[in-house]
């Protein structure tokens, strides 16, 4: 039962190093500045004002503050969890980093290669736990769609830049995904109760 288990993490791996070095090696002088641009935290923040715009504007001021609340609140745990918590445990290093024998092989954008360990991935936790937290607060289809493309896209450019293994965004997808649901029905909670209070002192 182990061997089978070690055989098929084993062939994971190497599926996981295969998938990575093709997403890796599909790379032209102009898709690296994209990605580099993609990646970069700063250039997102004319998206994250409108969406706190849009978060006052569809909602009284006392839910928008309440959901922004929650927004910074899932954000910040789940970056903590990947970085803080799991990453020290796992330590599973990047594929960039030139202790890894697979850095060998990897296309690197502008000397850039991240910290020493990578799994989870912070901006795929962090991009899809933001995504998910606004798809289901707005909950439009075309809202859902965007956001989710996205999340996708930050998570792409991180395989693209050699940083994270396909299975390391994958992660901090599934850590983002459900820290965001959580987050969401307690604020939701909240917003029931409150409401139920208000309505029984009227």
């Amino acid at each position: 039962m182990i061997n089978l288990f070690l055989q098929a993490m084993s062939q994971l791996t190497i599926i996981d190093e295969k998938l990575l070095l093709l997403l890796n090696g599909l790379h032209t002088p102009f898709l690296d500045q994209l990605m580099w641009a993609v990646s970069e935290k700063w250039v997102w923040v004319p998206l994250y004002l409108l969406l706190t715009f849009f978060l006052f504007y569809c909602n009284t001021w006392k839910y928008g503050i309440l959901y922004l609340i929650f927004i910074i609140l899932t954000i910040v745990i789940t970056d903590q969890t990947c970085a803080s918590l799991i990453r020290p445990i796992v330590e599973r290093l990047r594929p960039s980093n030139l202790d890894n024998p697979v850095s060998m092989f990897i296309h690197v954008v502008n000397d850039y290669r991240g910290g020493r360990y990578g799994f989870p991935s912070c901006h795929a936790a962090n991009s899809f736990a933001l995504a998910i937290l606004i798809s289901l607060y707005f909950y439009r289809k075309k809202t859902t769609i965007l956001m989710l493309s996205w999340a996708i896209l930050i998570s792409y450019s991180r395989i693209y830049l050699g940083v994270h293994y396909p299975s390391d965004v994958l992660g901090g997808m599934i850590i983002g995904g459900l820290y965001s649901v959580l987050f969401f029905y307690i604020s939701k909670l909240i917003c029931f109760v409150s409401k139920d209070r208000m309505e029984i002192k009227e």
